[in-house]
Protein backbone atom coordinates (compact mmCIF):
# COMPACT_ATOMS: atom_id res chain seq x y z
CA UNK A 1 0.00 0.00 0.00
CA UNK A 2 2.03 3.25 -0.40
CA UNK A 3 1.24 5.86 1.76
CA UNK A 4 0.62 9.57 1.55
CA UNK A 5 3.70 11.54 2.83
CA UNK A 6 3.05 13.04 6.12
CA UNK A 7 3.62 16.72 4.75
CA UNK A 8 0.29 16.35 2.20
CA UNK A 9 -1.90 15.16 5.22
CA UNK A 10 -3.02 18.09 5.31
CA UNK A 11 -4.25 17.96 1.63
CA UNK A 12 -6.29 14.76 2.80
CA UNK A 13 -8.54 15.74 5.54
CA UNK A 14 -11.33 13.81 4.95
CA UNK A 15 -9.86 10.50 4.77
CA UNK A 16 -8.51 8.40 7.44
CA UNK A 17 -5.06 8.71 5.97
CA UNK A 18 -3.62 5.73 8.27
CA UNK A 19 -5.96 3.20 5.48
CA UNK A 20 -6.27 5.21 2.33
CA UNK A 21 -4.11 3.94 -0.58
CA UNK A 22 -3.87 6.89 -3.35
CA UNK A 23 -3.55 4.54 -5.59
CA UNK A 24 -6.39 2.75 -5.12
CA UNK A 25 -8.48 5.90 -5.89
CA UNK A 26 -6.41 8.02 -8.41
CA UNK A 27 -8.92 10.51 -9.51
CA UNK A 28 -9.79 11.63 -6.03
CA UNK A 29 -5.66 11.46 -5.13
CA UNK A 30 -5.21 13.46 -8.55
CA UNK A 31 -7.59 16.04 -8.28
CA UNK A 32 -7.21 16.97 -4.42
CA UNK A 33 -3.51 17.71 -5.46
CA UNK A 34 -4.05 19.53 -8.87
CA UNK A 35 -6.40 21.75 -6.74
CA UNK A 36 -4.21 22.72 -3.56
CA UNK A 37 -1.04 20.97 -4.06
CA UNK A 38 2.22 22.64 -3.96
CA UNK A 39 5.45 22.47 -6.00
CA UNK A 40 6.26 19.06 -3.70
CA UNK A 41 2.44 17.92 -3.94
CA UNK A 42 2.85 17.91 -7.84
CA UNK A 43 6.12 16.29 -7.86
CA UNK A 44 5.02 13.23 -5.82
CA UNK A 45 2.14 12.92 -7.91
CA UNK A 46 4.03 12.72 -11.46
CA UNK A 47 5.99 10.11 -9.30
CA UNK A 48 3.37 8.18 -8.26
CA UNK A 49 0.65 8.67 -11.13
CA UNK A 50 1.44 8.71 -14.94
CA UNK A 51 0.50 11.50 -17.35
CA UNK A 52 -1.84 10.32 -18.59
CA UNK A 53 -4.11 9.19 -15.70
CA UNK A 54 -3.59 12.99 -14.52
CA UNK A 55 -4.83 14.02 -18.31
CA UNK A 56 -7.68 11.58 -17.49
CA UNK A 57 -8.78 13.61 -14.51
CA UNK A 58 -8.51 16.88 -15.91
CA UNK A 59 -10.95 15.31 -18.82
CA UNK A 60 -13.15 14.14 -16.18
CA UNK A 61 -13.05 15.72 -13.04
CA UNK A 62 -15.58 18.25 -12.49
CA UNK A 63 -14.95 19.44 -9.03
CA UNK A 64 -11.50 21.43 -9.92
CA UNK A 65 -12.04 24.87 -9.70
CA UNK A 66 -12.32 26.99 -13.35
CA UNK A 67 -8.35 28.44 -12.16
CA UNK A 68 -6.82 25.14 -11.50
CA UNK A 69 -8.43 23.60 -14.77
CA UNK A 70 -7.81 26.25 -16.86
CA UNK A 71 -3.86 26.59 -15.25
CA UNK A 72 -3.85 22.50 -15.60
CA UNK A 73 -5.17 22.31 -19.56
CA UNK A 74 -2.16 25.02 -20.49
CA UNK A 75 0.30 22.78 -19.00
CA UNK A 76 -0.74 19.64 -20.51
CA UNK A 77 -1.92 21.14 -23.90
CA UNK A 78 -5.52 20.17 -23.44
CA UNK A 79 -7.92 21.97 -25.03
CA UNK A 80 -9.91 23.86 -22.81
CA UNK A 81 -13.23 22.19 -24.62
CA UNK A 82 -12.14 18.51 -23.32
CA UNK A 83 -11.51 19.78 -19.22
CA UNK A 84 -14.35 18.42 -17.58
CA UNK A 85 -14.13 21.67 -14.80
CA UNK A 86 -14.24 24.03 -18.19
CA UNK A 87 -17.10 22.75 -19.60
CA UNK A 88 -21.18 24.35 -19.38
CA UNK A 89 -23.24 23.30 -17.77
Amino acid sequence: MTQIPKQFHTLFWDVNIVSFDPLEHPRYTIGRVLELGDKEAISWMKENFSESQIEEVLKAETRLSPKSANFWAIIFGIPFHEVAALKHK
